[in-house]
């Protein structure tokens, strides 16, 4: 039996488990990311390990989330990273060259490779051939110390496309077909791969807009083939000599099969509140729309935005809109400008953005009270966008254009106007003196590590007792993203570097007396539904509940990145066994469980001392390094330990 690209990429890169589906694995990791909302806590914690040098082929620190300076704090962290990158060995991509996924792609993608970033948005690179996986901090931190990423071998899911793309039905278009059909927990445990005709019609690019918002699947990535049309990207680059061939075997097989047919595929729209709440534009068309944003990780390549100047050439953003574009890299930038597209942007009244993360995660360009905004974005989870009740639409950048000009939600094929005919660039503009090369190790050596006081000193876990007791702090539903558990935006990313002052909005969006109660009882427990933890990698869910003495979290399911998150944290993450069990617990119980027989695939009793009920219940401990985790209060201490021995 033939192997699938995914099956490729992992048996060249494993280091040890076998390759059956749901099998604990470790893979070697070739190259890491990671971004300023994430980055100073993971080199904080590699700080701690105690090397003097990070131990992959190549390693890079973008800044792009938190870009708005409006205090000292997100100025010293870009200070902090810049200076860490040059002591460690790390590339430094400095503030204004672009978003992360974006550059990463263009400048260090690499087919057959292995990426871990500290970014759920990480399987961008996928777009061209990588196996890019995003992870918390932590993973990242140990990646780079020469430790293998630990996973569960996922189910391949093949998604075969057919036919071809049709006038104004784009990229976007296919992943949110997919959502429609999979929903935001459909891809938990599975890599989603893209093969058949209908990929030949489909750019790196385009690739990588699939693979970007693969993440709201919950998939641990999603991956196309390394082919001719990977090569021409890399080649327009000038980074030919990085491609190689990466094919699925002809007898390669699949876990399941997905089919599409371009051919049949319109425009599509994910509703508020969640990627999966997926309609056909025509569906919701002649909805007022206040806010447009075009741009982000997922839609704001080259052909992106030429695309749109095009459709906005000689026209006018309606009365009322408010539009802005971000381009995605300075390279973007530079092209759109170079080759007229920035005028016909600008000219038709749009606010030109940072090339940054921005308003995907509420950081500016929030929409007004209630009012509808359309973003070529990858989320649209409540209060994101930094208004609690904005009406946060996800499109293709077309319908976005289309609703900017008509001040409705409108498909682009109503437009009555012609396909801009947009070609992918035969040669790049490539300028990357913005990336900061890391100096050699005797002069690396020498830097100074710059901390401004707004970083605070690296929280420990301490070992678990012989039984976990406390309040049930508080009970939420299905779906809670880290947004509820640990929200972004400008008031709160700038103290991702200062533990005790970002411990005081976890569940914010929830309940904000959580913080106060948590300290209060002295910790305790959280219960929840489904999927919980689904979205954002940010370890900071895990890191301030912990922080706060959260100990366990009970739930009917998990979503991948969190549940790693909190074992790395030394949180035990048990399931219900009997899903009604759910019912049997409030908010204020006092729970107890004896963790003395914690084992991996065994049961315990979570004890409700309120209601004298005992509830069996399922650790998601999947090998014996978990367990050890757990049982050393995380993963920095276990590894700590292990790097001293």
């Amino acid at each position: 039996m033939g192997l699938n690209v995914t099956q490729k990429i992992i048996q060249s890169h494993l280091v040890d488990g076998q390759m059956l589906p749901g099998s604990p694995i470790s893979i070697r990791i070739d190259q890491t990311l990671t971004q300023d909302a994430t980055g100073t806590m993971a080199y904080l914690q590699f700080e701690a390990l105690g090397l003097d040098r990070v131990k992959t082929d190549l390693s890079v620190s973008y800044v792009d989330h938190n870009m708005l300076q409006a205090g000292f704090e997100n100025a010293d962290d870009h200070r902090f990273l810049q200076s860490i990158a040059a002591r460690y060995g790390i590339y430094f991509s400095r503030p204004g060259n672009g978003i992360c996924h974006q550059v990463h792609l263009e400048r260090f993608s690499k087919p057959g490779g292995t990426l871990l970033g500290s970014d759920s948005h990480t399987p961008t690179s996928g777009g061209a051939g990588m196996l890019a996986i995003g992870a918390g901090g932590l993973d990242i931190a140990l990646a780079m110390g020469g430790m293998p990423f630990n996973m569960n071998m996922p189910q391949v899911v093949g998604v075969k496309l057919t036919g071809n793309l049709q006038p104004f039905v784009s990229a976007k278009d296919i992943i949110l077909e997919v959502l429609r059909r999979k929903t935001v927990k459909g891809g938990v445990g599975k890599v989603f791969e893209y093969f058949g005709p209908g990929i030949r019609s489909l750019t790196a690019p385009a690739r990588s807009t699939i693979t970007n918002m693969g993440a709201e699947l919950g998939a641990t990535t999603s991956v196309f083939p390394s082919d001719d049309i990977t090569l021409a990207y890399l080649k327009a680059q000038g980074r030919e000599a990085d491609w190689r061939e990466l094919l699925p075997d002809a007898d390669a097989s699949y876990d399941e099969v997905l089919e599409i047919d371009l051919d049949q595929l319109e425009p599509l729209i994910a509703c508020p509140h969640s990627p999966d709440n997926v309609k056909t534009v025509r569906e919701v068309a002649g909805t007022p729309v206040a806010q447009v944003a075009i741009g982000s990780c997922t839609n704001s390549s080259y052909t992106d935005l030429m695309t749109v100047a095009g459709m906005m050439r000689g026209r006018s953003v309606a009365p009322g809109v408010s539009l802005g574009v971000s381009p995605g890299s300075r390279q973007v930038m530079e092209m759109i400008i170079r080759d007229g597209g920035m005028l016909d942007i600008v000219g038709s009244g749009s606010r030109l953005l940072e090339s940054a993360c921005g308003p995907c995660i509420g950081m500016g360009f929030a929409p007004p009270t209630g009012g509808v905004s359309i973003r070529s974005f990858n989320r649209n989870f409540q209060g994101r966008s930094g208004t609690r009740d904005g009406q946060v639409y996800l499109a293709s950048p077309e319908t976005c254009a289309a609703a900017a000009l008509t001040g409705v939600i409108t498909d682009p094929r109503d437009l009555g106007i012609e396909v801009p005919g947009v070609q992918s660039p035969e040669q790049y503009v490539v300028d990357d003196r913005m990336i900061v090369v890391p100096p050699a190790p005797e002069e690396a050596a020498r830097v100074e590590v710059v901390r401004g006081p707004n970083i605070a000193k690296l929280p420990q876990g301490q070992p678990a007792p012989d039984v976990l007791a406390g309040h049930n702090l508080l009970k939420v539903g299905d779906n809670i993203t880290t947004d509820h558990i640990m929200p972004a935006g400008a008031k709160v990313l700038p103290l991702r570097s200062n533990l005790p002052a970002i411990s005081q909005f976890v569940f914010s969006m929830v309940d904000e007396t959580f913080p106060i109660r948590a300290k209060e009882l002295g910790g305790g427990f959280i219960v929840g539904g489904h999927n919980y933890g689904q979205g954002s990698s940010r370890e900071h869910a895990a890191l301030a509940p912990m922080y706060l003495g959260v100990r366990a979290v009970l739930v009917k399911s998990f979503a991948r990145i969190h549940l790693a998150n909190l074992i790395n944290f030394g949180i035990l993450p048990i399931t219900f066994v009997d899903e009604a069990d759910y019912d049997q617990l409030e908010q204020g119980d006092q729970l107890a469980v004896d963790i003395r027989g914690l084992s991996v695939g065994g049961q315990l009793l979570v004890v409700n001392q309120t209601r004298n009920v005992e509830i069996r219940v399922l650790p998601q401990i999947g090998s014996q390094r978990d367990l050890e985790l757990i049982r050393s209060g995380g993963a920095l201490a276990w590894a700590s330990q292990r790097m001293s021995a």
